[in-house]
């Protein structure tokens, strides 16, 4: 397979994979961050202390995470159909990637709020702060070069996803690779799909390293 052949694909491929991760993490974020923080104030001595409801929230995040992605995608099929109305493609594969996802977020985000410095979350309560002054005030603004490279972690985590669900149809980069390079036996190809897989997690651990570092200098600055 000469170059002009694999350039289509390889755009293509970039293109869905992108498609897919970017529309995943938004999702993955909006579910996973706020289950992470209910994991923290639920917990024993948090301000909405409810040890039935966090261990309930453990348990969910310890099943989502404990399972082989692969095994979760083929599972999701029926509720990816009744979601999207087709589990084929791109748009159908978000479901997965993002139910794959959340609890992985989750965790990152309960250890990142735990660094929070305990003598910040008193002033506040003793200062009659509630609950949205709490997480808007103080975790989320305290916790955020941590919760940069959460995001990281799991974008990252989300391209190896996607190329796991091209083995069911999901398009982008592990959908080429499968079908132009494994079936047809074209090693170039194969290994131009790794390079760009590689170029492509190390731009988003690039990214991700200077906005950690920047809000880091931002933080001992203000």
């Amino acid at each position: 397979m000469t170059w002009s052949e694999m350039q289509p694909l390889l755009t293509q491929g970039t293109y869905d994979t992108l498609y897919m991760v970017l529309w995943s993490t938004l999702v993955t974020v909006l579910g996973g961050l706020p289950i992470g923080i209910l994991l923290v104030l639920t917990d024993k001595g948090g301000l909405l202390q409810n040890q039935p409801l966090n261990k309930v929230l453990g348990v969910v995040v310890n099943i989502g995470r404990s399972l082989p992605f692969i095994i979760l995608l083929i599972f999701l099929i029926p509720v990816t159909t009744a979601v999207v109305g087709t589990f084929i493609g791109p748009t159908a594969m978000i479901v997965p990637l993002a139910i794959g996802a959340v609890p992985f977020f989750a965790r990152l985000v309960e250890t990142a709020v735990r660094e929070v410095d305990h003598g910040l979350i008193e002033a506040v309560e003793s200062m009659g702060g509630g609950i949205p002054t709490l997480v808007g005030k103080v975790l989320l603004p305290q916790a955020l070069p941590s919760l940069v490279a959460g995001v990281t972690t799991t974008v990252i985590t989300l391209v190896g996803y996607s190329a796991m669900a091209g083995a069911v149809g999901g398009e982008g980069l592990g959908s080429k690779a499968i079908t132009y390079g494994f079936q047809r036996f074209e090693t170039g190809f194969m290994i131009a799909t790794v390079v760009v897989l590689i170029a492509l997690v190390t731009v988003i651990q690039l990214l991700g390293d200077g906005a950690v570092r920047l809000l880091a200098r931002r933080g001992r600055t203000a």
